[in-house]
């Protein structure tokens, strides 16, 4: 009787000490939620001018969120907004033909989108592969990704990470053809991202009762 009841004293421990250690794990391996901050985020890229010189642009606009564990990768997920119209080039003239029908479209298409499908490690980086939607036309891509960072904390007691992501396209491939024999097709996109989890709520909504 004495060996039984110390049996199921053993076994109960051990079964406690099991739950414990999958309950860490699934704690541990839980994706945490983040979002880009748009003051320190900006979207680049860059094509050949006549295939002589290359001309760069910023989308100054990028907005998004990030649900990353590098633990659960496979629960991670990043969705990317860029303003269409904030394209950049440093020309107006050349910023409004972009946005014209000759390019982005931006009247019919104000947006540019990135959901991802999958994160991956590699050899010390990340790749995501996803659907970047541009013009009206959803391709898959993969991102290249550098970081993120580990976090710091700002004095206000929130966290941040940094990123930076690149990746190529054709554009004609998005239905971007125009002038095809002054701009290249090939496109290089540069994303660089800041991304922060705030003690208060995301920016641009109100913080909770009782918190200001």
């Amino acid at each position: 009787m004495l060996k039984s009841k110390m049996l199921k004293s053993t076994l109960l421990v051990c079964s406690s000490v099991c739950s414990f250690w999958i309950a860490a794990a699934s704690v541990a391996a839980q994706t945490e939620a983040w979002h880009l901050d748009p003051a320190h985020s900006a979207a680049q890229f860059s094509v050949r001018h006549m295939g002589i010189s290359t001309v760069r642009g910023t989308f100054t606009k990028v907005s998004g969120d990030v649900n990353y564990s590098p633990s659960d990768l496979g629960g991670s997920s990043v969705d990317i907004l860029i303003d269409a119209k904030s394209v950049d080039t440093r020309v107006e003239m050349r910023d409004n033909d972009v946005r014209s029908d000759h390019f982005l479209d931006v009247s019919k298409y104000p947006t540019i989108t990135f959901k991802s499908k999958r994160l991956a490690a590699a050899g010390g980086k990340l790749k995501i592969t996803g659907d970047l939607t541009i013009h009206g036309v959803t391709k898959e891509v993969v991102l290249d990704v550098d970081g993120p960072t580990a976090p710091v904390k700002d004095p206000m007691g929130n966290s941040h990470m940094g990123a930076s992501a690149n990746t190529k396209i054709n554009r004609s491939d998005f239905g971007m053809t125009g002038m095809s024999a002054v701009v290249g097709d090939e496109v290089t996109i540069l994303i660089d991202v800041e991304l922060v989890q705030r003690l208060g709520p995301p920016p641009g909504q109100p913080p909770a009762p009782g918190t200001r």
